[in-house]
């Protein structure tokens, strides 16, 4: 089960970070932040991308404060980083995720 949680800020907008396997199959965790008017539409957005199961349930590994500054101030605001734990990785943009090796 994906871990993952969500911020409501005082806007009424959320910030959805949730971390999911790899859309590459590498066996990596991809953390992943979204910026929606809601977590339905937050979720949605990842599914379009091709993550078709995803489902947050509960709110076990919220955004942090840095996260949150982050996608705020991204426009796509859909932001990927591959190692969660170090701080040496920047957050990438979505159109940098890289996809399923061709078969």
């Amino acid at each position: 089960m994906p871990n993952g949680g969500f911020c409501k800020l005082p806007g009424g907008s959320v910030v959805v970070a949730i971390g999911l396997p790899s859309p590459a199959r590498d066996g990596a965790t991809v953390r992943f932040l979204v910026h929606a008017a809601n977590r339905a539409r937050a979720l949605t957005r990842l599914r379009n991308l091709g993550l078709r199961a995803v489902y947050l349930r509960g709110n076990s590994e919220p955004p942090t404060p840095d996260e949150i500054t982050a996608v705020l101030h991204h426009p796509d605001g859909l932001l990927w980083k591959s190692t969660p734990g170090t701080a040496q990785e920047l957050w990438h943009p979505v159109r940098s995720l890289p996809r399923e090796p061709a078969a």
